[in-house]
């Protein structure tokens, strides 16, 4: 039998298959920890075996999408092991998406079998022919599995064979399928492979199974034989008790939750000095909130910029460029970024324009929609594949790439283009101002007209006129709202399109 490490330095092997190499070759190492329950790497392997041969028996073919809803769970890691050995196409749904939403996804998919915590099953419609089985009750969800010992018959993977349909969030409207290939994963899970990710990590998950953000750790985690600590639900004292406790090595975290950490009182109290890396990604991480982290918690830290659909990703080594903090770091090596203008020509070294990416790791494209596909697609002139990300940025001349904002968040007023990024900077500098967001609204006058949305004071016109102070002319906020909290998704982006929808903006 090829050896786990063979795998890993070949081009191409499945998941399913370098797994059950770690259980061979480590069956009593632990590959998941889930509240109580330790899932070593033979154990984790059998309930693959098991899972993937229930899918068969259920009538589900090579290539065919299952979906799965709920927390994080032990169950929930399994049915990802156990779907892809059966040749199926994980379709992983975001709980908290309203019933509407989740039965929507479930049909685009086009799933048999829809695995989901109870108090979600209760709320949804299925469409014909979706059988539901329970996620979160243990006895339910064995009944379900077949016999101890069961295996699947084996299926033959192909490398451009749909490994994932991840669903986007809906910040921009209704969720669209992104497909992403077996090849794709298992380059992300070599790209780290003898690094970051190895039979030594521990690597603490506290963000969904469902996101992208959580699966770039996840699955190179476990692929390359590291130990997994799922937590159902993000809280500050948990996360540091359980860094402190499993001696967590690596966590990929999003800005919001290291702004909690770094607030929490008693954060300075833990044991954090196993940490050898720390990650960001998904959501602006603010220059001042990494040199906290830098300062206070041991080990390196990376941000990276990308998207779920892939293309061209940066990194920011944060702790080896302490002065490009403002910044979302240099290309990834192998990744080629660029920057276009509205007619779709690269713009000149230090101007601003909408960034487009390639490289290894690019979807397939979205599910069942080839015009979005192509709407989201940039070809250099050599015909040259890149997915646009609808930011807009600007690299240095050092080659470090700064976002100003997402192109469709960009205000246009009097005819000028006002980065919201540029005002909530500002304004979050107020002491009284924890959190911000600034949306364009309509305005007679000007086209549109700038608005910030602010956490934190009482009174918001003292925020607008000390802000106002502070702002170019063509940058004046025109208001500022005060509300109790941000609409964020899962994964902490602020959703200003259901902000301005609540606050009736336009």
């Amino acid at each position: 039998m090829t050896t786990a490490a063979e795998m890993l330095q070949s081009e191409f092997a499945s998941y399913a298959d370098v797994v059950c190499a770690h259980a061979t070759e480590r069956p009593d190492d632990i590959a998941v920890v889930a509240g109580d329950r330790r899932l070593s790497y033979a154990a984790f392997d059998r309930y693959g075996d098991r899972i993937a041969a229930g899918l068969q028996r259920d009538g589900v073919q090579s290539g065919e999408a299952v979906s799965i809803c709920g927390l994080n769970g032990w169950a929930y890691a399994v049915l990802w092991l156990g779907i892809l050995r059966a040749g199926g196409t994980v379709a992983p749904l975001a709980q908290s998406s309203t019933p509407e939403a989740l039965a929507l996804m479930v049909e685009d998919c086009g799933t048999r079998l829809l695995f989901a915590d109870q108090s979600i099953l209760d709320t949804l419609t299925l469409p014909d022919g979706v059988t539901p089985v329970t996620l979160d009750d243990d006895t339910a969800f064995e009944a379900w599995l077949p016999e101890e010992g069961a295996e699947p018959e084996p299926v033959e993977i192909d490398p451009e064979q749909g490994f994932n349909i991840i669903y986007s969030s809906g910040t921009t409207g209704t969720p669209k399928g992104i497909v992403h290939s077996h090849q794709m994963r298992w380059r992300q899970v070599t790209a780290f492979g003898g690094l970051i990710f190895t039979p030594a990590t521990v690597a603490l998950l506290s963000t969904p199974l469902y996101s992208n953000t959580t699966l770039v750790s996840f699955l190179p985690c476990i692929g390359n034989g590291g130990k997994a600590v799922l937590m159902q639900k993000f809280k500050t004292t948990e996360f540091l008790e359980l860094s402190e406790r499993e001696k967590v090595t690596t966590a990929m975290l999003v800005p919001i939750q290291y702004k909690r950490l770094m607030a929490e009182p008693r954060f300075d109290d833990y044991d954090l000095s196993s940490y050898l890396m720390k990650f960001c990604t998904s959501a602006p991480f603010a220059a001042e909130l990494k040199a906290d982290i830098l300062k206070r918690w041991p080990g390196g830290l990376v941000e990276f910029y990308g998207m779920t659909e892939g293309g061209g990703s940066c990194a920011l080594r944060a702790h080896e460029f302490p002065d490009k903090l403002h910044t979302v770091g240099q290309p990834m090596p192998g990744h080629d970024i660029r920057l276009i203008d509205e007619q779709g020509k690269e713009v000149p070294q230090g101007e601003i324009g909408e960034i487009v990416g390639r490289s290894g790791t690019i979807m397939k494209g979205y599910h069942n929609r080839p015009e979005q596909t192509r709407d989201t697609e940039w070809y250099d002139e050599e015909g040259n594949r890149f997915i646009r990300t609808g930011d807009v940025g600007r690299f240095d001349e050092d080659g470090f790439l700064t976002l100003m904002d997402r192109r469709k968040d960009m205000i246009i007023s009097g005819g000028f283009n006002i980065y919201p990024s540029d005002l909530e900077a500002v304004v979050i500098e107020h002491p009284e101002v924890d959190e911000v967001a600034v949306i364009g609204v309509p305005s007679e006058d000007w086209g549109e007209t700038p608005v910030g949305v602010v956490v934190g004071p009482r009174d918001a016109e003292a925020i607008r006129d000390w802000a106002n102070a502070k702002l170019g002319k063509t940058q004046r906020l025109a208001a500022v709202h005060i509300v109790d909290e941000l609409p964020r998704s899962a994964i902490g982006k602020v959703l200003k399109r259901e902000l301005r929808e609540s606050l009736k903006l336009g």
